[in-house]
């Protein structure tokens, strides 16, 4: 079995189901060559479930113009502005408060983000979702 050679990688934040060969998602592809719409149908197809959501994705070029990728969770402050219904952070962490974040809520947006995180434990996971509130102005109780 021969293996592709890699090229790239590029790294992209796309709205989940809607990705058009608009940027940032046509520039990006169309530099390496690939086809741009083959990208668009297949992503919009596996994150159609997801849709509303804001979902990082990594793109693997290989050199004979052929792509492959993964799609993350979304972000944890994204997934933080959802639960709270706002549409931003605080401009002025620590000072000006935005909402607040249950415990609990704090444990299921980590285990949901667990997979993308660089730990096993939800413990550390959910401290890691506290401090990414803390730094938008969210209050955690």
């Amino acid at each position: 079995m021969s293996t592709k050679k890699i090229k790239t990688f590029i790294k992209l934040a796309i709205p989940a189901g809607e990705a058009t060969p608009a940027p940032p998602v046509g520039p990006a592809l169309g530099q390496h060559g690939l086809p741009i719409m083959d990208f668009v149908k297949a992503f919009n197809e596996k994150t159609a479930d997801q849709k509303g959501n804001i979902v990082p994705v990594i793109i693997t070029v290989y050199e004979d113009r052929t792509f492959s990728f993964i799609v993350k969770k979304p972000p944890i402050a994204e997934m933080i502005k959802k639960a709270l219904n706002v549409t931003k952070g605080s401009g002025k962490a620590g000072q000006e408060s935005v909402g607040t974040l249950t415990r609990d809520k704090a444990r299921e947006i980590a285990e949901g983000k667990l997979p993308d995180l660089n730990t096993d434990d939800v413990e550390q996971a959910t401290r890691i979702v506290e401090g990414v509130a803390r730094s938008m102005g969210v209050k955690v109780v």
